[in-house]
């Protein structure tokens, strides 16, 4: 093989393992509740629940907002009237945290809202797609134990891990 040759394969090589090994990093993560963006701090293990740091959006007049907390309120003395809202804990994965809240009324669950999703190019464009279908499933099953959205493996399982987690707070669990 002429030297040329060998040279134009080693550059090629060379070109094509930094192409692969390049990540354009996501867009922040945008809060649902406060509008927000929600700082994740990277995990050791994949699937390890987080806590976010939240900042304003740069150029808006928005104040800082804690991080969701997990809250408990009841509306009524009896049993059957009672309501409750409660956050999941977020949980992250490799394309961005998730955390749903919970609320519950009459000790079923009423609406599941998802407070956190993995937003940015792909990423967004996934959860907008995959969100209302695995709320309907939620409310349908009335439980975590709903199916996974083809396309959206991560964001589905860590959908289902934050809602059996708000479920346990709730005593539905």
């Amino acid at each position: 093989m002429p030297k040329r040759g060998l040279a134009a394969l080693a550059i090629t090589t060379v070109a094509l393992i930094l192409l692969i090994s390049f990540k354009v990093p996501d867009e922040p993560v945008l809060d649902r509740t406060t509008g927000n963006v929600a700082i994740v701090e990277p995990s050791a293990a994949p699937g390890a629940t987080a806590t976010p740091r939240v900042t304003a959006v740069p150029g808006s007049n928005a104040t800082p907002a804690p991080a969701a907390s997990n809250s408990t309120t009841g509306s009524g003395s009896s049993g059957s009237s009672a309501s409750a809202t409660v956050d999941g804990p977020v949980v992250s994965t490799r394309f961005g945290p998730v955390q749903v809240e919970v609320v519950v009324a009459g000790g079923k669950v009423s609406d599941v809202v998802a407070l956190q999703l993995p937003s940015g190019r792909r990423s967004g464009q996934i959860s907008t797609y995959s969100e209302p279908i695995l709320h309907d499933e939620a409310l349908q099953a009335q439980s975590a134990s709903i199916d996974t959205v083809s396309g959206a493996t991560y964001t589905s399982e860590a959908y289902a891990k934050s809602l059996q987690a708000a479920l346990d707070q709730a005593g539905l669990g």
